[in-house]
């Protein structure tokens, strides 16, 4: 079947804003490269912002369906951790990466945008699983720990995107370990040690 209007113009806009910016492609180019007359960007968004919020939306989507999928593959909480790393590292290798599209977005957003809004939603959706995990994990503290997971989910993204390449993403992969190992340790009980007992 052919594409819808919407479907078109939200491939277009995926396709330049990603490769560009946001700021820098305007609505002409999304419309050209969509094929598509002008009237029928205003009828089905509104507004370039609203396309904007549109094709972060559908990303922010697919990076939770593919985070989703990615920790229901693997049994232990530790190892669903690590593999959100090893899909970092993934990700960044693909050709055309560009770093990542909310960082890039929110970026040239100004205070309150479509952009923000999104960039936002997602983060805190990614900061909850972290959280989530560092519980099932034992941490003593899921809280901090899954600030400092985030904190090295960022800096991966943006390194591999500065370094164009991913050079920076096993380093984080290792600080992540050992950063679930130390927060687990002081809940972790030692079925020999016995030295509480009456």
């Amino acid at each position: 079947m052919k594409p819808s209007v919407r479907e078109r113009l939200l491939d277009a806009a995926d396709e330049l804003f990603y490769e560009e910016g946001v700021r820098t492609v305007g609505i002409d180019k999304v419309i050209e490269r969509a094929g598509v007359a002008k009237a029928s960007l205003y009828s089905t968004f509104g507004s370039k912002d609203e396309l904007v919020r549109a094709y972060l939306t559908r990303r922010r989507e697919a990076r939770q369906e593919r985070l989703t999928a990615i920790v229901a593959a693997h049994p232990e909480p530790r190892a669903k951790i690590l593999a959100i790393y090893d899909s970092l590292a993934e990700s960044s290798r693909r050709p055309g990466f560009k770093g990542c599209a909310f960082i890039n977005a929110s970026a040239e957003a100004p205070a309150g945008s479509a952009a923000e809004q999104v960039t936002d939603e997602l983060r805190g959706w990614v900061r909850a699983l972290f959280r989530d995990l560092a519980t099932q994990a034992g941490a003593a503290d899921p809280e901090q720990l899954a600030n400092q997971l985030f904190v090295l989910y960022d800096g991966a993204i943006v390194g591999a995107r500065l370094d164009h390449a991913p050079i920076g993403m096993p380093a984080a992969r290792a600080a992540a370990a050992a950063l679930i190992d130390a927060a687990c340790a002081s809940t972790a009980q030692d079925p020999n040690d016995r030295s509480d007992s009456r």
